[in-house]
């Protein structure tokens, strides 16, 4: 185990390969749950939105329902619903191998899948080529996977699921014990102001327009962001996500003729820009900084 330990501390090629590798694995899981995880959330507003106005379900359609999590029902086709073999689904392999179709119907299947998995192995090599064989590599790979949930989610239903951001937040307080990627102190407030600045902003743009600019979700993203990284990365984050989303929002108007009225979700570019503070905020602290003659 000691020989293996200096082995990783001596090929951050290969810590960065054994990262992307499992990154594959876990971009396979990544699929599941941007799809299933927002159903599992409409199914639970429904039963609870029921359950408050006293409606007695049906019976026999909820004796018909079958468990759906991110476990059951096993993976299978959405168009014949023949279900997924264990070798159909390999990461990318098998989306190769079957050409991109169902191997019962021949029904195209998404190139998204294939196109997550592959981002989700290139992020996690990163990371671990970043940091090395040490125990930011875990986190920062955690914080990696939950990122990139979030945002194809976002992207989706323009929805931040609590049960991803609210855990990771305070997966963050509690690493700033051990001072990982930053301390306590800059932790809490990094937290606290995160989420304050985005609630300022949609209401004064409320205020200002009469319309909701972001939502509650984005607030959490950020204060999620400033646990992991502390609040002195605030302004880069804000930054760049702003800039990001304004570029791209406006191309989306000018080349795609998006409407003004279609929202756009704001979760991924502020994740995109934690992803980068992450790995180079201090770097880019350090030259904005220089730049402003500080």
């Amino acid at each position: 185990m000691q020989q293996i330990g200096i082995l990783l501390i001596n090929s951050p090629g290969l810590i960065a390969a054994l990262a992307g590798a499992i990154g594959l694995l876990v971009g396979s899981f990544l699929n599941v749950v941007i799809y299933r995880l927002p159903i599992m959330m409409q199914q639970s507003w429904r039963n609870e939105c029921t359950e408050y106005l006293q409606i007695s379900p049906d019976s026999r359609l909820k004796s018909k329902e079958e468990p759906f999590n991110l476990v059951f029902p096993l993976s299978r086709c959405p168009e014949c619903s023949a279900p997924i073999k264990p070798h159909q689904n390999i990461p990318v392999i098998s989306y190769v191998f079957l050409k991109g179709k169902c191997a019962q119907c021949r029904s195209p299947i998404s190139l998204r899948y294939p196109l997550i998995e592959i981002f989700t192995a290139v992020t996690s090599a990163i990371v671990a080529w970043h940091f090395g064989y040490t125990p930011q590599t875990v986190f920062a790979l955690v914080l990696t996977w939950a990122l990139i949930a979030l945002s194809f989610i976002d992207i989706d239903h323009q929805l931040l699921p609590d049960a991803i951001s609210v855990p990771v937040l305070w997966l963050g307080l509690f690493l700033s014990l051990f001072t990982l990627f930053t301390d306590s102190h800059s932790s809490i407030i990094g937290a606290t102001a995160g989420y304050i600045i985005l609630w300022i902003v949609y209401h004064l743009f409320k205020l200002a327009t009469g319309k909701e600019g972001m939502g509650y979700g984005d607030f959490k993203l950020l204060a999620l962001l400033g646990a992991w990284l502390g609040w002195q990365f605030l302004p880069v984050i804000i930054l760049i996500s702003s800039l990001v989303g304004a570029v791209i929002g406006i191309a989306l108007v000018i080349f795609v003729k998006r409407s003004y009225h279609v929202p756009i979700p704001f979760g991924p570019y502020l994740a995109a820009a934690g992803w980068i503070a992450l790995l180079w905020g201090n770097s880019i602290n350090q030259l904005y900084l220089s730049a402003a003659g500080l």
